[in-house]
């Protein structure tokens, strides 16, 4: 046993390393996507292609291949903790240690240099300015996914990366079930009278939209003594160490939902990294189980919370308070309803929650064909437009509003959109186990009384970082697998009430 230790020991003093460089990388990302001068996007991508290469180096070196050969994660003499931090630490060496380094450094640089070019092409909506960059990135990943292996599609090895376990064909099937499921409340909203939701396209000052998304996220739970909220293209949150969590919004000065949910999000991700053990700091367990999980966590705080009546019944007078002169005559079950509002659009962020997994399946097939090569980069567009017009009815009326919304492809993170629809049935399942234990959950909400759900988040979610795997979580904090019967039941009883069916 003392020589396990040794070898233990010596294993997370390399883990603490490697964590570092992780931090590190993500310090020059962030940077780059909220402060850095425009012209700096070479020097960027040339700076992470070099700790990219460093990190990769420490990720594979034979010291650590030797230390996980002498050590088993299933030894009963090791801790539950100690096993699961071997397991993870064998996972990433697995994986990694298949790619040479020089395509590892060359997909850094491509990244970053992309991100840039991304930000200048939807700005001036021109995605022929991004297609060589996304080429080279569609090129690199599935030469990454090549490297990694799979048994079934080129998709499960870059879905595995933020979904572990989970294949393409899993996916397609719990997408397949929700989307039948949920056909006839669809069907049935449409044939409805609409909702109101004109008054949330006035005019709304961005330092007053960010000073209420402050308060929120204070009350609601997140540290700002651990973090901060800033600015960016695209709304994101980065882990930077233990107690520097980032968050960004982006504020719409005619749209007030955008900040307001993005930030509510965003600040859901970043409770979830605050709330991890703090003996996991530093360590390959020091992050969230599953991208899944972690987005059951945001969009569990943005709608099943941030969207419900009770929570708006505490916020309302204080957000009509500010915006007198735009919601003055707006009753709160006016407000209530028109931030629920049900109705194919374009944008997948500002989605409704009936619809908005239609817009991570759209997604989910074009990077299929683009790995798979059933689709060329220069005919996205195209496809984007059209397989929109089948999912939901409307076609983008540009490609800013379309295939160049999101900043994901961009930062090559291919394989990463199931996650978010996969986190609205994990959240569901959390949200119903949390109202069972605690029946007047909405009470509380209505006293801006929030410490009951985050509580149990930090009790059951959060504090286990990686230990568990992401079905394994599910089943200790609810008793049961994923079963997006919770999702369908949820979205079925908040709905039919908003439109009387």
């Amino acid at each position: 046993m003392a020589e396990e230790n040794k070898l233990l020991a010596r294993l997370k003093e390399l883990d603490r390393e490697i964590v570092h460089f992780v931090h590190m990388i993500d310090i020059l990302d962030w940077d780059q996507q909220t402060y850095m001068p425009e012209f700096a996007s070479d020097a960027r991508a040339d700076q992470l292609a070099l700790l990219e290469s460093m990190s990769h180096q420490r990720n594979t070196s034979p010291e650590l291949g030797e230390l996980l050969e002498s050590l088993d994660s299933e030894n009963p003499v090791l801790s539950e903790q100690d096993r699961a931090f071997v397991r993870e630490v064998r996972r990433r060496y697995t994986k990694l240690v298949k790619l040479p380094e020089s395509l590892v450094a060359t997909f850094a640089r491509e990244r970053s240099l992309a991100q840039s070019v991304w930000v200048k092409a939807k700005e001036a909506d021109r995605f022929a300015d991004f297609a060589p960059n996304l080429e080279r990135l569609v090129d690199l990943s599935r030469e990454i996914a090549e490297c990694y292996g799979y048994s079934e599609h080129i998709y499960d090895a870059l879905l595995d990366t933020y979904e572990p376990g989970m294949t393409a064909a899993e996916v397609t099937q719990v997408f397949d079930n929700v989307a039948r499921s949920l056909q006839p409340l669809v069907a049935a909203i449409a044939d409805a009278p609409q909702v109101r939701s004109d008054f949330l396209e006035r005019e709304y000052p961005a330092a007053l939209q960010e000073q209420i998304g402050r308060d929120i996220l204070t009350d609601i739970g997140f540290d700002f003594k651990r973090g901060r909220l800033d600015v960016s293209a695209h709304p994101f949150t980065t882990t930077l160490g233990p107690h520097d969590i980032r968050l960004t919004t982006n504020y719409a000065l005619n749209y007030l939902p955008k900040s307001l949910f993005g930030s509510i999000h965003e600040g859901g991700h970043g409770m979830y990294e605050q709330g991890i053990s703090a003996e996991l700091h530093g360590t390959v367990l020091g992050e969230g189980t599953s991208l899944g999980i972690h987005e059951s966590q945001s969009r569990s705080w943005e709608n099943i919370i941030g969207r419900s009546l009770p929570f708006w019944k505490h916020y309302y007078p204080r957000l009509q308070g500010a915006f007198q002169q735009q919601l003055g005559e707006v009753s709160l079950y006016e407000f209530y309803c028109g931030i629920n509002k049900v109705e194919p659009s374009c944008i997948r962020i500002e989605a409704d929650e009936v619809t908005y997994n239609l817009h991570i399946i759209l997604r989910f097939e074009l990077e299929k064909m683009l790995l798979s090569g059933d689709l060329a980069v220069k005919d996205l567009p195209a496809a984007w437009n059209d397989r929109m017009k089948e999912l939901l009815g409307i076609a983008p009326p540009n490609d800013k509003e379309g295939v160049l919304q999101d900043v994901h492809w961009s930062a090559g993170l291919i394989g990463y959109f199931p996650t978010y629809a996969l986190g609205n049935l994990y959240g569901a399942q959390f949200a119903a186990k949390i109202r069972d234990l605690v029946p007047d959950i909405d009470t509380k909400l209505e006293n801006g009384d929030f410490s009951s759900v985050l509580s149990w988040q930090r009790e059951h979610i959060h504090p286990y970082g990686k230990t568990y795997s992401a079905g394994e979580l599910c089943e200790k904090a609810t008793g049961s697998r994923l079963d997006p019967g919770f999702f369908i039941e949820y979205l079925n009883g908040k709905f039919k009430d908003i439109y009387g069916l």
